[in-house]
Formats: structure tokens, C-alpha cells, sequence
């Protein structure tokens, strides 16, 4: 049995050594050789001067570096941070900031475009660029070493860690601010990797097509369950669409993990007959419901998976596939190991089709947010006092999504209490791009808000004042220079006064509602 987290990929070594563990492109590794990567990269690590503990980022897109950096972190006795590959530098730097890295992991293009944020990164003191183009800069007060000297057989002693030590901080957006690292442990991870292949009836003989960064939970879900039972990965940045399923037909993918804005567009597209998928799976956002129709025309002999789960608790909920027919609006039941509730305001539980908030108990409950701990007291609180609690649940995870339970127990989203944008299943913060727009100097007031829309969920539509003669385009190009794409907006107002709320705040209630059909379809 796994405790620590590089022990899954250790045990299918033994197991099944020569069976591959990651597929990008022609490129192929087994789990042998998977492990004696992890563990040569693990020793440079140590050899490096790292504590017990102590962080380190990896910032890449995906590739076998990223994978082995994870799992190494884990054999060393340290904790890995994986950046989201389409983050730009200042939202780069908040991180190693936040979470005071000290270990940084990039390719020599990103590393490039980092420079001058990482001069400001003050416990950073080693870089690895796994391009292997690396020069040190005698001006930087962090050493920039290849990839290739890392590697080292010099073994020192791993610190010795235990399941309920941290592994992981994942960065997810928070309502205010900047976004929050959500502290998962060994524990987290193991078990999450073990009730997902327990209902996804993942084995050794199946290949999953990685496509989400493994920044989401969700996509680094990908390769625990894979490795829990001695599975292939298939590595891929996603593109186009069509790539996917010319993916799927090449290596004869089995499994593959999306999120609705992906399935918009591969319902659109002509699959192979026949193909070998046995099952899909959708998590950040309710699928629409002429989506998974077409998607059940198109891949008749596939199951598929609607699932809901955040950051804070790894998994919450899947709907069986044979219950798809009769309840495909539905996020399903709990998943093993795991306690789902539906609350009211004041702790009680809610009787059948009330609305009331999710609260996730059991063991996947992560340790908290990283440093943030007002933040951390809104969220993660004492569970919901019941008769019937079948779990040992001290604390548990406060959603802030409000959903309703059906007599036979499947649960159904109705919606979010914050001011959250959930496009392209990205949870992005308003404040993070308002605080963009404001540095920019071309506006006094701004707001960024989320409509709906048929395609990505809901699209950003930032409202402004302008400061000067500006042109849409202006603030627009000012965007793209500081936020990644999935937080561009979709559409920007300009408008001569804010409306106010009572209390003298710009009142977006009123300003969703005014905007809240520009995208309508038709």
C-alpha cells in the first residue's frame, strides 16, 4: 500500500516494470525507467541544499520533466507547485512569491520571459532550465543550472515524510485577491488516485490522454489514478480539436478527462466508429445538456462521466452512467471516501429538493489554504452536526456552491454564492483583472463581470470609466500584455458613470443583469 505519493509509480515499477508509464508523442517511458528518473532527479535535488519541506515550482507545459519533477519533490522529502503553463510572468511571480519557492523548474523560452520578474523572487535560488541551454548570470542572485547536472546517483538520506504531510500546493482563483494555494497531502493524493480508479474501473491496461494542465487538480488526477494502477499516460498540450481525436485513433487512448468547454467542440467534429474509448469524463462545469447529446450519438459505446469536484476537497461527486438516461442534469452522489452534504445558512441539513450549500467531508479534505488563514476560516469549517455522519470529519470543505438533493439522494448544481467567473472552466477572479485594468491608467473605474454564454460557460465582460480618449483596443492590448488568455475579455463597455448600491460600492448585481444577454444565442 502507497503512503507517500512517488511510492504509486514505485509500486507499478515492481509490478509491471516494463510497461509504459508515459507516452508524448514517439517518446516512451517505462515505469523502470520512470523510477530511476524520479530518483536521480530526487538525489540532485537533495544534493542541491534543499530543506525539509521547502518548495519548489514547475513551470512547463507538458512533458516528461514536469511528471518526474512531482514525483521526485515527493521522494525528497519537499513539495512541488505547478504553475499553469499559460500564466504570464507577474501571475508567475505572485506564486514563488506567495509560497516563497525556492526551487524553480522552466524551459529556456519561459525562463527568458522571467527574468526580470525573477529578480524579484528573493528565496529562489536555484533555476533548472530542462532545455539544458542554461548560462548563469553573475547578476542574479539565484544559481540557473541545466536539467542534464542535475541528474546525480549520489544518494543522501530522503527526509522521511508521512501521509498526512504536504506534498502539493495547487494555485486556484479566489473571489478577492490574488489566487490561493490549496494545500493537499500524500494522504490527498493517494486516496483520490484510488477512489477515482475505483469508479472510472481504471486497470493496467488502460491509456489516458492527459489534456488538462496539471495546475487543475483535475488534470493532475490523470496521473495518480494512472500510476495507482500501473496504467499509460498520454501526454498533450491541447490545440486544436481535432488533434484530440486524431490523438485518441493513434494510440488507441481509453480514457479521456475534459471540461464543457472542450466538449463543445469535439461534439461538433465526426469521430471514428468503433473507437477505443471506454469512458470520458467531465469536471469545472455542468455539461450542456445538446452537448452530451451529441456526444452519446457520437460515441454510442462509451460511458460517460459527469462529475463535480473543487480544488479544496480533490473529488466530490460522479453520476453513474447508467443513471445518465433519467438524471443527465445531475452532478450524481459522493464518491468513495468521500461525504457530501446539502446545508442551510444555519448548519442543519436540507430536506429533499431544498437548495442549500455543499459540504464535502471525509478524508480528501485538503489541509487549507497555503498562508491565507481568514481566507482558509470562510471555507474550511467544523462539518454540519447530523445523526446520520458515518465518517470521522472534524473539518470540512464549505463550497459556496448551492445545489439540491432528489429523493433517492443524486445531487443537481443550481449555482455559485461568489462573484467567481467560471469560463472555459477557469475560475478567475474579478479582482485579478480589475487590478490589471487599474495599473494600466487608462480607466478610473472598472469591473469585470461574467455572463453567459452558449459555448465557454460564462464570458468576461469588463465595464469601464475612461480615464482618457481611450479605444477599446487600447485596454484591450493593455489586458494581453498582463493576463493569459482564458482571462481576456470577451467584450469591454465603456460607460460615462457607475451605477452605486447603497452603500456608495459599484453595484455589480445591477450591472450583471444589464449585461446579462449579450451573448444570448440567436
Amino acid at each position: 500500500m502507497s503512503t507517500l505519493l512517488h511510492q504509486l509509480i514505485f509500486n507499478s515499477a515492481t509490478k509491471f516494470p516494463h510497461n509504459i508509464a508515459l507516452r508524448s508523442k514517439s517518446d516512451t517511458v517505462d515505469y523502470k525507467s520512470l523510477m530511476n528518473e524520479v530518483t536521480t532527479i530526487g538525489h540532485g535535488f537533495l544534493n542541491s541544499g534543499i530543506s525539509e519541506g521547502d518548495r519548489i515550482a514547475v513551470y512547463l507545459p507538458k512533458r516528461f520533466e514536469a511528471v518526474i519533477s512531482f514525483f521526485a519533490a515527493s521522494y525528497a522529502g519537499i513539495v512541488f507547485v505547478p504553475i499553469n503553463p499559460l500564466l504570464k510572468p507577474a501571475q508567475v511571480a505572485y506564486i514563488l512569491k506567495d509560497c516563497n519557492v525556492q526551487i524553480l523548474i522552466s524551459s529556456d523560452d519561459r525562463l527568458r520571459n522571467l527574468k526580470d520578474t525573477l529578480d524579484n523572487c528573493h528565496d529562489l535560488y536555484l533555476v533548472i532550465d530542462v532545455d539544458n541551454k542554461a548560462k548563469n548570470d553573475e547578476m542574479s542572485h539565484y544559481k540557473l543550472e541545466q536539467w542534464q547536472n542535475i541528474k546525480t546517483s549520489k544518494a543522501i538520506p530522503a527526509y522521511a515524510r508521512k501521509e498526512m504531510d504536504i506534498i502539493a500546493i495547487l494555485y486556484t482563483s479566489g473571489s478577492t485577491g490574488g489566487p490561493k494555494g490549496v494545500v493537499l497531502s500524500h494522504k490527498n493524493l493517494i486516496l483520490g488516485a484510488e477512489s477515482v480508479a475505483q469508479y472510472l474501473k481504471n486497470t493496467v491496461d488502460d491509456n489516458l490522454l492527459a489534456v488538462l494542465p496539471f495546475s487543475f487538480d483535475y488534470g493532475l488526477s490523470q496521473l495518480t489514478t494512472a500510476f495507482y494502477v500501473g496504467a499509460c499516460v498520454t501526454l498533450m498540450d491541447y490545440l486544436l480539436p481535432r488533434d484530440v481525436i486524431n490523438t485518441i485513433d493513434k494510440y488507441k487512448i481509453t480514457g479521456l478527462a475534459g471540461v464543457p468547454t472542450m466538449w463543445n467542440q469535439l461534439a461538433n467534429l465526426e469521430w471514428e466508429k468503433g473507437n477505443s474509448l471506454r469512458y470520458i469524463s467531465n469536471s469545472g462545469g455542468t455539461l450542456p445538456s445538446s452537448t452530451l447529446s451529441k456526444l452519446r450519438a457520437l460515441i454510442p459505446n462509451t460511458e460517460i462521466y459527469l462529475m463535480y469536484g473543487l480544488t479544496e476537497a480533490f473529488r466530490s461527486t460522479y453520476l453513474d452512467p447508467k443513471d445518465i438516461n433519467k438524471k443527465p442534469s445531475s452532478i450524481g452522489k459522493a464518491i468513495p471516501n468521500a461525504e457530501i452534504f446539502v446545508v442551510r445558512n444555519d448548519g442543519s441539513i436540507c430536506d429533499v429538493d431544498e437548495p442549500g450549500e455543499l459540504v464535502h467531508c471525509g478524508p480528501l479534505v485538503s489541509l487549507g489554504y497555503w498562508n491565507k488563514p481568514e481566507k482558509m476560516a470562510k471555507t474550511f469549517k467544523p462539518a454540519p452536526s447530523q445523526q446520520e455522519n458515518t465518517t470521522e470529519c472534524a473539518i470540512a470543505v464549505w463550497s459556496g456552491d448551492k445545489v439540491k438533493r432528489d429523493k433517492e439522494g443524486c445531487l443537481y448544481f443550481i449555482s455559485r454564492e461568489d462573484e467567481m467567473i467560471k469560463t472555459s472552466s477557469y475560475r478567475v477572479s474579478p479582482t485579478e483583472i480589475e487590478d490589471v485594468v487599474y495599473a494600466s491608467g487608462l480607466v478610473t473605474e472598472a469591473v469585470a463581470i461574467g455572463v453567459s454564454h452558449p459555448d465557454i460557460g460564462q464570458a468576461i465582460v469588463l465595464i469601464a470609466t475612461q480615464a482618457n480618449q481611450v479605444t477599446k483596443e487600447d485596454l484591450l492590448s493593455a489586458c494581453k500584455q498582463n493576463l493569459p488568455t482564458f482571462m481576456l475579455p470577451a467584450h469591454i463597455e465603456f460607460v460615462e458613470e457607475m451605477p452605486k448600491n447603497s452603500n456608495g460600492k459599484i453595484d455589480r448585481i445591477s450591472l450583471a443583469s444589464q449585461f446579462s444577454d449579450i451573448f444570448a444565442s440567436g
